[in-house]
């Protein structure tokens, strides 16, 4: 399922960042001191030692010792391993916020999908909620490659309370002779308690030679 980030509803993400923060913050002191003098770049504590210069050099004849250098490989194991926590702990923080931002009785999802490429070549997709506009998204090349590949996008997450509503979405993009093209599709649901997720669908059509745009509830 192909997650793009840009089609996430305008939320205010400075309460999101620093609640995240607030939690990533002791986790990442008690890691922080857990480690080594040497980890960090610093020296390690204790009484400067103060070596005769006479001493410095071997005595004449001898070969100079060859500097020992510590084994640092279970340090950096362990570096990498703490690196590892926090991000598995960042992607639970991600879920949890998702799970407390747009709970399961009132969620809803918009998801497209794109099976085109003679007839229509996506530029951009607005939807409306209700009559109101809840995205307008403009796509990459990269992004339509992921698209034509199979990928599936999440398009819109949000809130809508129990009852009926409708959404509205617009496409735009280059049709056929590499003319502008612009249609809509809507449709009228029933929201209940649990989620509720919708499709958007832009396929081509080879009777009709040109694109059919639909959206479909998954019940």
């Amino acid at each position: 399922m192909l997650q793009m980030t840009r089609a996430m509803p305008p939320i205010d993400a400075a309460p999101r960042h620093a609640a995240r923060t607030a939690l990533l913050a002791p986790l990442l002191a008690g890691l922080l001191a857990a480690l080594p003098p040497a980890a960090l770049g610093a020296p390690p504590a204790g009484p400067e030692v103060t070596t005769p210069a006479a001493s410095a050099a071997p005595p004449a004849g001898e070969p100079p010792a060859a500097e020992s250098s510590p084994d640092t490989r279970g340090l950096d194991q362990e570096i990498q391993g703490l690196k590892k926590d926090v991000v598995d702990l960042n992607k639970d923080l991600f879920i949890l916020e998702e799970e407390l931002l747009f709970p399961a009785n009132t969620q809803v999802a918009v998801f497209l999908s794109v099976d085109v490429g003679q007839f229509f070549a996506l530029d951009s997709v607005q939807l409306k909620l209700d009559r109101k506009e809840v995205i307008n998204y403009l796509y990459t090349p990269r992004e339509l490659d992921a698209l034509l590949k199979g990928g599936v996008q999440r398009l819109y997450l949000g809130n809508l309370k129990v009852g009926a509503h409708e959404l509205v979405a617009f496409f735009s993009g280059k049709g056929p002779n590499e003319r502008a093209y612009k249609r809509g599709a809507s449709l009228r649901f029933e929201k209940g308690v649990g989620a509720k997720y919708l499709e958007l669908k832009i396929d081509d059509r080879q009777r009709k030679l040109q694109p059919e745009f639909e959206i479909k509830d998954w019940e």
